[in-house]
């Protein structure tokens, strides 16, 4: 009998584990329905008319709507549940590629966009349900692999969007089949097994009794809790985080009573889901965590640099056909995508120590920007290539993890939205920076990028040492 009830206990686990595969197909059907559709954008706005003033303006449209929804959705998944937050951004996603596949105007080109820019956050609150999912050790490999499932929708999207778009009404039908995507994405996460993903938990009578018939168990949760101690004792929690009590949930585990699982929480007044969702965002803007925002904001503009004018300056520099330099792009995203299974094993390499794989994943970053800067060879912007899409995969895994653990996983869909905002507004300032520094160069951007990537480095130099030395004053608290 009690080894029947251990076996379910630890069993647990296990059936978690189908859930965050589902997610992992939920972020590759999103970024290949997506991808299929932004080659095309571009050119399926100077078809309707528009001038290249106006379509710049309507493209920036998207990025706007990001920048100023992306932390209020990722609050609000947060208040509702991840659920309801997620199935309401992928219907109203498909919605808007629907309108998208109708559009025959300007107008109604940005009347489609606009649903899209303001709910299109379905990653992030993928994100945030993985890190509510697994322990604080596992989230590295967890966010990797499903970086790496999305990236390989991404490569795969375009190759589908062109085919379709070279037959006749072929962005149309780009478009419906995207929204069709999304729809059978909301068809999954409806029918995602939700009830695996709580773990059930009695009072402290009921807990101890499983303690005495399954000591194994027992065993692992101490254990899995002293590494989640041990891994969180250099992050500075959000105002009003409470720390886990040993008889709470370890890592891993969700909490009874936490409001992303409380299936009630849509039916409350609209007044006070917006409460709630203002005061997760106050809390994280409240937070000393400015120094991982702008770390952020700097990377993610030296990478944006780099990319920006890459196709014209290969032939500028090195008299490479657009065609061939294609392929470049594509054999880069290509180890992007497989550098998402190497976060895991690279994380146990540095002994799960976050803040130094960040730095020096930054600055082996910087260094491979400025190589393909001053490249005086084709083969040499390979090479760079080559690292630059591991280095930046294992950062964005790094930032991400290093917000949740500073932040709280109470506040994780507002933390990881407050990130994408910050992205965001990176994507609204590299064309800028990028034609300023063109002006003097085809170098000029990835050049900047060097500097930015150097500035992003010289701050984690000064602000990491801060950061393990309030580690080690809540630990001597503790």
């Amino acid at each position: 009998m009690n080894q029947t009830k251990c076996s379910a206990l630890l069993q647990k686990p296990r059936r978690q584990s189908r859930i965050i595969k589902c997610v992992y197909v939920v972020g590759f059907m999103d970024l290949f329905g997506v991808s299929m559709i932004i080659p095309l954008l571009s050119h399926h706005v100077k078809h309707l008319g528009a001038s290249p003033t106006v379509a710049g303006i309507v493209g920036s449209t998207y990025g706007i709507l990001q920048l100023f929804s992306s932390t209020i959705v990722g609050s609000w998944s947060d208040v509702v549940g991840r659920r309801y937050s997620l199935l309401t951004c992928l219907l109203l996603s498909s919605l808007g590629y629907g309108l998208l596949g109708l559009s025959t105007s300007i107008t109604l080109f940005v009347v489609a966009r606009i649903p899209v820019g303001l709910f299109k956050h379905s990653l992030s609150i993928c994100r945030a349900l993985l890190s509510d999912l697994v322990s604080e050790s596992e989230r590295p490999l967890v966010m990797g692999h499903f970086n790496a499932a999305s990236s390989v929708g991404f490569i795969l999207g375009p190759v589908v969007g062109g085919y379709l778009a070279e037959h006749e009404g072929g962005f149309y039908m780009s478009s419906f089949t995207c929204a069709a995507i999304f729809l059978l994405n909301a068809g999954l996460v409806w029918m995602l097994p939700w009830s695996e993903a709580l773990v059930k938990r009695t009072d402290a009578n009921s807990n101890s009794h499983i303690c005495e018939i399954c000591p194994d168990f027992n065993a692992a949760k101490s254990v899995a809790y002293q590494n989640g101690s041990s891994q969180g004792n250099n992050h500075h929690a959000v105002p009003g985080e409470e720390l886990p009590d040993p008889g709470s949930p370890g890592p891993g585990e969700l909490p009874p009573r936490s409001p992303r699982w409380r299936h009630v929480s849509l039916l409350r007044p609209a007044w006070r889901q917006l409460s709630s969702v203002g005061s997760r965002i106050r809390l994280v803007a409240s937070s000393d965590m400015w120094d991982l925002f702008l770390v952020r904001l700097l990377m993610a503009i030296g990478i944006m640099l780099y990319y920006s004018n890459f196709t014209l300056a290969m032939e500028e520099r090195f008299f490479i056909k657009p065609k061939v330099t294609g392929y470049l792009i594509s054999y880069s995203s290509t180890l992007g995508a497989l550098a998402g299974c190497l976060v895991g094993p690279v994380t146990q390499l540095y002994d799960k120590d976050m803040p130094a794989l960040l730095l020096h994943s930054t600055v082996l970053t910087c260094g491979l920007i400025f190589l393909y800067a001053a490249a005086p060879s084709v083969w040499q912007v390979v090479l760079s290539s080559t690292f630059f899409a591991i280095s930046t995969t294992i950062g964005r895994t790094c930032i991400t993890d290093l917000e949740l653990q500073r932040g709280g996983l109470q506040a994780s869909g507002t933390l990881i939205g407050a990130g994408q905002s910050v992205t965001a507004i990176g994507r609204i300032l590299a064309p800028l920076l990028s034609g300023l520094a063109q002006e003097f160069s085809p170098c000029g951007p990835p050049s900047l990028g060097v500097l930015l990537a150097l500035s992003a480095a010289i701050l984690l130099m000064f602000r990491i040492p801060k950061w393990r030395g309030r580690g080690k004053t809540k630990m001597a608290k503790l």
